[in-house]
């Protein structure tokens, strides 16, 4: 059905510049640490929550991720 639509790419086993995943995390770091710290587990997910509604909110930031060189296979 899809066959010709599928394209598989075959990553090294440790390849965290090629994983979309690790731009996200890095995004979400910088903002969870970019104000006071979180002082408890309840205040540290508010950030997080909060931080993950603003990418929510902004697709464009999340859609760059995938314009850098090494993860524009996955776009």
């Amino acid at each position: 059905m899809n066959k010709k639509k599928i394209e598989v790419f075959f990553l090294p086993a440790y390849s965290p510049g090629f994983n979309p995943d690790e731009y996200l995390s890095c995004d979400l770091k910088a903002g969870v640490h970019s104000r006071p710290p979180a002082r408890d587990g309840d205040k540290l997910k508010k950030k997080i929550r909060a931080h993950m509604k603003k990418l929510q909110k902004n697709p464009e930031r999340v859609q760059k991720y995938f314009k850098h060189p090494k993860i524009s296979y996955a776009a």
